[in-house]
């Protein structure tokens, strides 16, 4: 179905079943820059006349791609009701497909791997079903060749990974399990951190999670932020649980840390020294590389005169060189950088032992891995423009080709 196959004026007598467009569909529109709000329209005119979960799901989305995160969250709670188990795609030419099954957890878009980009070309059957505060038995999951625990790290997630965990537990040793919720547990800020900071070839800067009456104190001079951090200002602090750089700002000194506290009403919040990583032209150049199945592969890589590093298109278009930059990385990167940080690449796969994961990066002075953020829930899609990106899409399907390769080998039918 596309976005325009839904009736203007849909009512209870319409003659039409309703298909679910998911994620892949209206974030292409999106990212296209096409407006969502007539589709929202007509969703929200047809589900007052139908109970239709489907319906009900890619209003969500809608909701959440126009920023409208509380009514999102109230209609994806309101299809969850209805029913928790989604066919997301149906596979066309296999007459026996690989059934692929995402467990997800309720929530925003960060709240989920976004496996739905990686597949939206592959032959296979996915479902996917929501895990709730709901009683769940093995028995009550769709048929299966495959799980992929697709729900992220945080503290909303926390009980539905140990929901999942039960669940797998339940299942016995004959579940084929990629990204073990034990696993995904591992890749929160403070807890990555712990992981990987001390490990030969990476370097990652010191985070703490502190409550705001203990970054209040630190402000007042009764805790001693610097020394906890091992390094003086200037800090980089964000309210726990955001993303996209929302709530992260660079603090100088005591008084502007006041000052952020000021303006800002989290209960908790990450902070870790500033680590000045730009490079001799003074610009900061961030990669985000994802590792599937022990294998790294470079996604982008943006370069910026500013230091918050989220992919910089105004940056890139303007600059010629900066793309051209990057295409070199990416015809490169199996045996330049790749080869470069091999054992560190190898340590975040050994270490966090996730069959899926992704970090946003960069490189230090000295030769390291200067390691960001590490999560299963960074997106990974080919929607920018091909005529002026025309090298990221061959790079991207490498991706979606490994992506889709390491489900079929877990289920044992390798292509």
């Amino acid at each position: 179905m596309s976005i325009n196959e839904i009736p203007p004026t849909p009512n209870a007598a319409t003659p039409f079943t309703y298909r679910l467009l998911g994620l892949p569909v209206l974030l292409r529109e999106a990212t296209a820059g096409g407006d969502l709000t007539p589709l929202g329209a007509q969703l929200l005119e047809y589900v007052r006349n139908h109970d239709d979960p489907d319906a009900l799901l890619d209003l969500s989305l809608v909701l959440q791609l126009k920023y409208q995160k509380p009514a999102a969250l109230a209609v994806q709670a309101q299809a969850i009701q209805l029913r928790r188990h989604y066919r997301l795609k149906q596979a066309s030419a296999d007459p026996a497909p690989l059934k692929v099954l995402a467990l997800k957890a309720p929530g925003d878009l960060m709240a989920n791997t976004p496996f739905e980009c990686l597949l939206e070309q592959a032959d296979l059957q996915i479902e996917a079903f929501y895990i709730d505060d709901q009683p769940l038995r093995p028995s009550d999951l769709p048929a299966h060749d495959v799980i992929l625990v697709a729900a992220c790290a945080s503290d909303q997630n926390a009980e539905v990974l140990v929901r999942i965990a039960t669940l797998i537990a339940d299942i016995g040793p004959a579940a084929r399990v990629l990204n073990r919720p034990g696993c995904i547990g591992r890749t929160t800020r403070d807890a990555a951190y712990a992981l990987l900071g001390a490990e030969p070839g990476i370097c990652m800067a010191h985070t703490l999670r502190l409550r705001r009456e203990q970054v209040l104190d630190a402000v007042a001079g009764g805790f001693d932020l610097p020394a906890a951090l091992g390094r003086d200002f200037p800090f980089i602090i964000r309210p726990v649980g955001s993303h996209a750089g929302q709530g992260l700002v660079k603090v100088a000194d005591a008084v502007s840390l006041a000052q952020y506290l000021n303006e800002s009403d989290a209960a908790e919040y990450y902070v870790a020294p500033f680590i000045d990583y730009s490079d001799a032209d003074g610009l900061f150049r961030k990669y985000r590389i994802v590792i599937i199945d022990g294998k790294p592969f470079v996604c982008h890589m943006g370069i910026s005169s500013e230091w918050m590093v989220h992919y910089p298109y105004a940056e890139m278009i303007a600059h010629p060189e900066r793309r051209q930059e990057e295409a070199d990385l990416m015809a490169t990167f199996d045996t330049d950088f790749a080869v470069r940080h091999r054992d560190a690449l190898q340590r975040i796969a050994d270490l966090t032992g996730l069959d899926y994961v992704g970090f946003d990066c960069a490189e230090t002075s000295d030769g390291r891995l200067l390691i960001f953020e590490i999560a299963t829930g960074m997106v990974v899609h080919d929607m920018d423009d091909s005529a002026t990106f025309p090298y990221k899409l061959p790079q991207i399907q490498r991706v979606f080709a490994a992506f889709e390769a390491m489900l079929r080998r877990a289920a044992g039918r390798p292509a």
